[in-house]
């Protein structure tokens, strides 16, 4: 038997790890996102090989370079945008990911709302929240939430599945957590997208239904 990558012992790793900690804190597990950014088919196999259903991107482009021979491989996996989208590749991101996670303004809300119209189909949809109101990253301002949810939901009929949120880098994700947390339960949105490769754990502990992991798993870029 060949040797299992080390992107595949990483994933299994992670996983159980993911499983240990929720049972620990009396919590649900997350789903584990394999974030494969800047990798290419070959090197994301082995992680689908490994039993990895749901992976995330950040740019349309390059998903379509890689994922449309993947996907037809393996009809299972669900893949995510986790980067900012521009309204411009609305069409192919609609086309190609069954999940966006940066719904961050209104001018893509109306994008993505008309090109799954025009598709005939139905993504899931996050809303991108700016936790820490840092002005150098994508998402909507905490104050502004629950009116842009609502925009979203009433106004042009999106079917909301939850929130994101990347935290500050130098700050304690935490408090970042929890106010993704209660963000979500005011909008009665179910699912929660926060923790990365450093602070995935700690994410668990305040409910994510799903945590984005890219280094732990398929190493340095």
């Amino acid at each position: 038997m060949a040797e299992i990558a080390q992107s595949a012992r990483n994933y299994i790793d992670i996983c159980e790890e993911l499983e240990q900690h929720a049972k620990k804190h009396d919590v649900k597990a997350p789903r584990l996102i394999s974030v494969s950014k800047t990798f290419d088919a070959e090197a994301i196999q082995p992680v689908i090989d490994a039993g990895c259903q749901i992976f995330g991107e950040n740019r349309v482009q390059e998903a379509q370079g890689k994922w449309p021979g993947l996907k037809q491989a393996t009809p299972n996996i669900e893949l995510h945008l986790i980067g900012p989208l521009q309204s411009n590749k609305a069409s192919d991101a609609v086309e190609l990911f069954d999940c966006i996670q940066t719904i961050d303004r209104e001018k893509i809300a109306k994008a993505v709302a008309r090109e799954m119209e025009k598709q005939n189909k139905q993504l899931k949809l996050f809303v991108q929240i700016n936790t820490g109101s840092e002005p150098q990253k994508a998402g909507i301002l905490p104050d502004q939430a629950s009116d842009f949810i609502a925009f979203c939901q009433n106004d042009i009929g999106l079917q909301l599945e939850g929130l994101m949120c990347i935290p500050p880098f130098d700050e304690n994700p935490g408090p970042h957590f929890a106010l993704l947390r209660k963000i979500a339960a005011e909008a009665s949105l179910s699912s929660l997208s926060m923790g990365m490769s450093a602070d995935y754990l700690t994410a668990t502990e305040f409910d994510a239904t799903h945590v984005r992991v890219g280094s732990g798993i398929f190493g340095a870029r």
